[in-house]
């Protein structure tokens, strides 16, 4: 059978797996908000973070995976008490696939240390977004966006004591584009969405911003001693 008759023979049968993916994807999802939906149904029918990270290495339509080296899921311990959710991963962490692996990284265990804690057996750790954004940038709004459902989900696979947003980023993806750091910052809000409700939350500087202004990190001291006094008043640091 030639090939243009193997292709009728597959229209007639309405197979279409001869078409990429993505370019699938892409004309049958066109709106944000249809990707958004879309991404919140798969999300949805993950109950164990295996099956959630199987869902993101098979999503898709963020634009973020096609030019990412690797999905970065996350790090840490899955049974851990306290999670920390970053920006989006960096080139270090797009290599590795392990997120705050790179200096902001080296950087936070060094902080997370100084109270006691490592992402070895305290905490586990997540983004936003799932793939390295061109150049280091920001994650575009659209992009967090689409991530959301799978972050949401994420948060609650893990049923953490404690969420620690570490920087601007994580703050208004969870808390709304107006949160400002200032007011989460030796504070305690309240975060829930559609998977899991009122989970202790605070904030922290990101590690990449105190490399680039250092005479932060003495703010940041302070921050990390009243999030370890959190922990030990709610007994979540053993």
């Amino acid at each position: 059978m030639n090939q243009e008759n193997l292709l009728k023979w597959y229209n007639l049968m309405e197979i279409d797996f001869l078409i990429p993916a993505q370019e699938k994807a892409s004309n049958k999802i066109e709106s944000l908000t249809d990707k958004v939906d879309y991404a919140r149904s798969i999300a949805d029918t993950a109950s164990s973070l295996i099956e959630l990270k199987n869902a993101l290495e098979n999503f898709e339509l963020c634009e973020l995976k096609f030019g990412a080296k690797n999905l970065v899921f996350a790090d840490g311990q899955a049974n851990a008490r306290i999670m920390l959710i970053g920006e989006a991963p960096g080139a270090t962490e797009d290599e590795q696939g392990i997120p705050f692996c790179g200096m902001s990284g080296k950087l936070l265990d060094t902080a997370l240390s100084s109270i006691g804690l490592s992402r070895s057996k305290n905490f586990y750790i997540t983004n936003t977004v799932f793939w390295r954004p061109p150049n280091n940038r920001q994650p575009l709004a659209e992009e967090v966006e689409i991530c959301r459902p799978f972050l949401e989900k994420h948060i609650a696979l893990i049923n953490p004591q404690i969420i620690v947003m570490v920087g601007g980023v994580a703050l208004t993806t969870l808390f709304g584009k107006n949160a400002q750091t200032s007011s989460f910052r030796r504070k305690l809000h309240m975060y829930s969405n559609s998977y899991i409700q009122n989970v202790p939350t605070t904030a922290i500087f990101h590690p990449a911003y105190l490399l680039r202004q250092p005479f932060k990190k003495k703010d940041t001291w302070f921050d990390l001693l009243h999030l370890q006094n959190i922990l030990r008043t709610k007994s979540i640091l053993n």
